[in-house]
């Protein structure tokens, strides 16, 4: 007999960008968690469910998965998270605040994170409209503030991927979140090593695996 694994994607999209661009950017990580949690309930409700998010996505994952386990006892049965520090981690306390630096150095900054195709860093009219958008997200990450809890807040599996050339990211901080298993991974790369062919098709099937493993669990 062979099992059928069946998986459903979500993808969130945050206002002041596409779709969404007319509406005002979200001030802080609480309220992107309540939307969040408003959009999926019911679903989250109905079935296992994991999280992944990328930086900026990393760390409103696990607030959100936060805010499931205390508010609703809702709790993924996987946590991927990638190119980010824990967010209790003293690594992101020190960090210089990127997003109040002006549009010169800021663009600088950009190109030595990497990732973003110089033709675009060069053209002033794409830069115009996506730099409001990336600020946005640095000031919510830059203001979200999380202490070490006294003991684990989750405890899911978490796996935390990291760019081998990307800046110190406090990864390992991540495995003091759970009480569940924790693993790392790092991948050849910057901050968008995940956009590499190989590194994409690595985290689809190591997640997937990871997936399927858990649905066995429940069955």
């Amino acid at each position: 007999n062979h099992l059928i694994f069946s998986f459903t994607v979500y993808s969130v999209k945050l206002p002041g960008r596409e779709a969404r661009a007319k509406e005002p950017f979200a001030v802080d990580i609480h309220e992107i968690v309540n939307e969040v949690t408003q959009a999926l309930l019911p679903q989250l409700q109905e079935k296992p469910f994991a999280f992944f998010g990328h930086s900026f996505g990393a760390l409103t994952s696990f607030a959100t998965a936060e805010y499931l386990k205390r508010v609703y006892g809702l709790e993924p049965t996987h946590l991927f998270v990638s190119g980010s520090s824990a967010p209790h981690s003293i690594a992101r306390t020190t960090s210089q605040k990127t997003s109040e630096l002006p549009d010169k150095e800021f663009l600088e900054w950009m190109t030595t994170v990497g990732g973003t195709p110089p033709e675009i860093l060069g053209n002033p009219e794409v830069v115009n409209l996506f730099l409001p958008v990336l600020k946005a997200d640095l000031r919510v990450v830059e203001n979200y503030s999380y202490l070490k809890p006294p003991s684990s807040v989750l405890s899911c599996a978490i796996t935390a991927f990291d760019g081998t050339e990307d800046v110190p990211h406090d990864i390992d901080a991540w495995k003091e979140l759970t009480s569940g298993e924790f693993t790392k991974q790092m991948l050849p790369g910057s901050h968008f090593y995940l956009k590499d062919p190989q590194n994409e098709a690595h985290l689809v099937k190591y997640i997937t695996k990871c997936l399927e493993t858990t649905e066995i669990d429940y069955i």
